[in-house]
């Protein structure tokens, strides 16, 4: 496997000799001195050229950067461009590398810079001929904090995580398996961690970041705690999907109490407990639903 310097000086070499590159930038975890380097992570690289057209007629000349084992063109693809400019000012090239190296490579013209850039916080300057960055602030993970809340948002995530919870429990009921774990996963969840980043925040002053998909969540919840939340990842058993079903609505519920005492919101108990007895009667499958 290259390493990271050769893989630096094989970006810098052919930038350097190719006058329409005209600043190399690193972003992304390798700029992240709070994280651990290991050998997986991406070179998540930022080329501002001039003639961005003459780089994506013909994507052969990324073979310079080695032999490919997997290829990706998200702003050709007719799905997933979520995070790309809406004009494509872009153009994203992201490559893996037989010796395992990846390198996600996006082009960005110069003639955008002043009005369309959006400088990330984790950001190295590699390469600048035309001293575009000369006022660029050390890297820092400061763009990836945690925000606060507002008690909208909080009571917004809060609904949402007790609303779909009975989705939950009525695919359960059904024995309709896939369809349950889809609206755990992609519902419940996102708004099960959200609530576990904040606690997070408040514990340490929103000064810090847990990671993508709460990557970096065990170093800062005790061990029992990070258990716990491990717990709540079922395999496809119904009843093992009801566990976790309920604990994670035990997490919550003692969390977002939390919260809601820390930053001084309002919170809707009958909410939560209104929908605890519904799941527990949709668990013991009893015929009268009257709560």
């Amino acid at each position: 496997m290259r390493s990271e310097t050769e893989i630096k000086n094989l970006i810098l070499e052919f930038s350097k000799q190719d006058e329409r590159i005209r600043a190399v930038l690193l972003n992304g975890s390798r700029a992240n001195q709070n994280i651990k380097p290991d050998k997986l992570q991406d070179f998540d690289i930022v080329f501002v050229v001039d003639n961005l057209e003459s780089f994506t007629i013909n994507h052969s000349w990324t073979n310079i950067f080695g032999e490919r084992i997997l290829f990706q063109l998200p702003d050709e693809m007719t799905f997933g461009n979520k995070d790309r400019y809406e004009e494509n000012i872009s153009f994203a090239y992201l490559m893996l590398f037989k010796d395992g190296n990846r390198i996600d490579l996006t082009l960005f013209p110069k003639q955008k810079l002043t009005s369309d850039f959006k400088r990330d916080s984790l950001t190295i300057l590699w390469l600048d001929k035309d001293n575009l960055f000369t006022h660029l602030p050390q890297a820092s993970d400061k763009d990836y904090h945690i925000q606060k809340p507002t008690e909208k948002e909080f009571l917004d995530t809060c609904n949402e995580f007790w609303w779909v919870s009975t989705y939950v429990g009525k695919g359960l009921l059904r024995d309709k398996i896939i369809y349950a774990k889809e609206m755990l996963e992609t519902v419940v969840r996102p708004m099960f961690m959200k609530v576990i980043e904040w606690k997070v925040g408040i514990e340490n002053n929103f000064d810090v970041s847990i990671g993508k998909s709460g990557s970096f969540l065990r170093t800062f919840v005790p061990g029992d705690f990070h258990n716990k939340v491990l717990l709540t990842y079922s395999n496809f058993e119904t009843e093992e999907n009801w566990k976790a079903l309920f604990l994670m609505t035990e997490i919550f519920q003692q969390t977002s109490d939390f919260i809601a005492d820390k930053m001084g919101f309002a919170i809707n108990r009958e909410e939560q407990q209104n929908t605890l007895a519904y799941l527990k009667k949709l668990h013991d499958k009893v015929d009268n639903f009257e709560l």
